[in-house]
């Protein structure tokens, strides 16, 4: 098939478009197949197996029939990593005020303390 050089052009980008693609969800089906603790090491080797004898069968069989589980464990692994940034980064200079005038209201700190961790905070 004798096909112009520009249609030829959009059916090369097609194929590599949809190679890439491929790629992505093999990368990501491969990322959650090892990272599943639910999953034992013969039914991983399994998985793997069918990727690389029948790679495009595997990868839209994993996500057909593990597709629920992985949004679980995406969900589960982005709240995990959301709170480790929160415990790193601490928290913000109106949460820290909220909470000094939350201790100055209850008398467990006095205006002065109020005053000086006050400054601090604001900088």
């Amino acid at each position: 098939m004798d096909l112009p050089g520009f249609w030829t052009f959009l059916l090369d980008v097609a194929v590599i478009f949809v190679f890439v693609m491929w790629f992505w969800l093999l990368i990501t089906v491969l990322r959650d197949l090892f990272r599943r603790d639910d999953a034992g090491g013969f039914k991983k080797i399994l998985w793997v197996i069918l990727l690389i004898v029948a790679p495009f069968l595997g990868v839209f069989l994993y996500l057909l029939l593990q597709s629920k589980g992985m949004a679980i464990r995406n969900g589960q692994e982005v709240a995990r990593t959301r709170e480790q940034l929160r415990e790193f980064i601490g928290q913000s200079p109106a949460q820290e005020l909220e909470k000094l005038e939350a201790l100055k209201a209850s008398g467990a700190i006095t205006s002065e303390e109020h005053a000086k961790l006050r400054a601090r905070v604001i900088g």
